[in-house]
């Protein structure tokens, strides 16, 4: 499976679910859960992430985070850790609202013209950047993402 390297990216790859009939996930969340935790964390980015990491955390760790996984083109992140403060997620076997909800959230964003909130740990990021940190986000959970 291709790994995503766009928004553009995403919405194609829901596509190619959708038109396999799906996928499973091999690791601790389900493929539901996945698709529910990505789409969720773009919604944040217009909408405001419910408990922020400390200014200073966001200015430094946060920060320096980002600024690797940027220069390295791929983020590493631990794939069952839920958004701090964040609603529950979808767990059960049927993926096609979760995916509904990613690609509403991945075009709502693509469409978004007001201020983008604060990352909760990384902080105030360029459209350009979130964007990426979405879409690098995605690509780290495809690596438990296999064909169903």
């Amino acid at each position: 499976m291709t790994k995503v390297q766009s928004m553009g990216d995403v919405l194609a790859w829901l596509d190619t679910l959708e038109l396999a009939g799906g996928a499973r996930s091999t690791g601790a969340w389900p493929l539901s859960t996945v698709l529910d935790h990505c789409a969720q964390s773009i919604e944040m980015s217009m909408q405001g992430f419910p408990q922020p990491k400390s200014e200073l955390f966001r200015a430094t760790a946060g920060r320096a985070a980002f600024a690797l996984f940027k220069l390295r083109g791929r983020m590493g992140h631990d794939l069952a850790a839920p958004i701090p403060g964040a609603a529950a997620l979808a767990a059960g076997p049927d993926w096609h609202a979760p995916a509904q909800r990613l690609r509403k959230a991945v075009l709502n964003f693509n469409a978004f013209a007001g201020s983008l909130q604060p990352h909760f740990a990384y902080g105030q990021l360029s459209n350009a950047d979130f964007a990426l940190a979405h879409v690098l986000h995605i690509a780290n959970h495809q690596d438990e993402i296999g064909p169903g």
